[in-house]
């Protein structure tokens, strides 16, 4: 979180669960936010372009400072009652700051670096100064605001340099520097009261916002295209994908996570993890979105091996995310969830070669396997009851 609020502020454990619309509005914010962070790497993944490991290091670097303002900001609202002004106004600061970073995000790593950390920056150091202006809580936030300090200058002076790697690497580290901040603040305030429910729905609402960022790109798609059948199935495709990954994500983990952090015995700890596995699904499912603009636009054109990291990597991403989730929530893996892993990665040397469009329902009949798999194995039986391990 980075910023502690005070005593007087703080929320009963058993607070409101739902979001306030202030909250909603700033998350609508990262609606297109996730839809530039879209464009640019479906720009990286676009026909006869060379795709360079840099560039999707740095859209995902710029996707990650989204995510950590986003994650801060909903980590301090579980703590914190939202309608208090003095929270009001920091939240506030984290919308002026992602409204000018998602604009900016196009060009975010290269000319309009200065101005993507500058906003970044400036609503860090912005909700801490405001927090010891105010005094809030008994614990003055000066260590905080030292360690914010501390990445501003690193974020500061790797949009100034130049080179791009050593702006690549300053972020990095930088980066590191907030989010080790983050967790450590996390597990200080570990006995103090959060509404866990309430963080739950809020991790479950930034997914849904991502599976209809998924949703536009697919039909932005069909809009631009020649609006043939091979199009038109793919977009078809990616409607159903789009719903395989809502189904898989909420049977049943992602429908139980508010019972789950009741039942945590660490709740702040167990929102560090699951802020860890949301990170790679809704990461997963952004780059599912442009492996779906990519078959849609180009259904049966000459085959990208690049391609294959958006096609097929969006799903596998998105995997990789759900099977610590289950843990999370249940104790346990599914078998199904690295089955699934295992089916995607030997996709990659038979879909070398085949049409965008095959390699998309290739993709998508892992998912429908899985989900299968779900259904099958709950079919008679109760629900199970979370059970975290933290």
């Amino acid at each position: 979180m980075g910023e502690p609020g005070g005593e007087r502020l703080m929320r009963e454990e058993a607070s409101w669960r739902r979001a306030s619309f202030l909250e909603l509005f700033f998350d609508l914010v990262f609606v297109f936010a996730l839809n530039q962070i879209s464009l640019r790497l479906i720009k990286d993944f676009s026909t006869g372009h060379q795709l360079r490991f840099g560039e999707l290091a740095a859209t995902f670097l710029l996707f990650l400072m989204l995510w950590t303002l986003w994650l801060t900001t909903v980590t301090l609202t579980s703590r914190l009652h939202p309608d208090a002004l003095p929270v009001q106004i920091m939240v506030f600061l984290a919308v002026a700051g992602a409204v000018v970073m998602a604009v900016a995000v196009a060009q975010g790593f290269e000319q309009r670096a200065l101005v993507f950390a500058a906003a970044y920056v400036a609503s860090r150091i912005g909700r801490v100064l405001l927090a010891l202006i105010l005094r809030l809580g008994q614990r003055a936030p000066i260590p905080v605001l030292v360690s914010v300090s501390a990445s501003a200058v690193l974020w500061i002076v790797g949009a100034l340099v130049d080179d791009l790697l050593v702006r690549g690497v300053l972020w990095a580290l930088a980066l590191a520097i907030d989010y080790g901040g983050y967790a450590l603040s996390v597990r200080r305030t570990a006995g103090g009261p959060i509404a866990g429910e309430h963080l739950a729905e809020r991790f479950q609402q930034f997914y849904l916002i991502t599976l209809g960022e998924a949703i536009f790109v697919s039909g932005r798609a069909l809009t631009n295209s020649d609006f043939g059948i091979p199009h038109a199935a793919g977009f078809g495709l990616a409607i159903v994908t789009t719903v395989l990954l809502w189904r898989i994500y909420f049977y049943r983990a992602g429908l139980t996570l508010p019972i789950a952090f009741t039942r945590a015995r660490n709740p702040a700890r167990e929102s560090l993890a699951v802020a860890g596995s949301h990170l790679l699904m809704i990461a997963g499912v952004v780059l599912a979105g442009v492996g779906f603009e990519l078959y849609i636009v180009e259904p049966l054109g000459r085959p990208e091996p690049q391609w294959l990291i958006a096609i097929l990597g969006g799903s596998a991403l998105f995997l990789a995310g759900r099977a610590p989730f289950e843990l999370q929530v249940f104790g346990r893996i599914s078998r199904s969830r690295l089955a699934g892993l295992l089916a995607l990665g030997l996709l990659i040397p038979a879909t070398w070669y085949a049409p965008p469009l095959a390699t998309g329902a290739a993709a998508t009949v892992v998912l429908v396997g899985i989900a299968a798999s779900d259904a099958w194995r709950a079919r008679g039986r109760a629900p199970e009851p979370p059970a975290p391990r933290i």
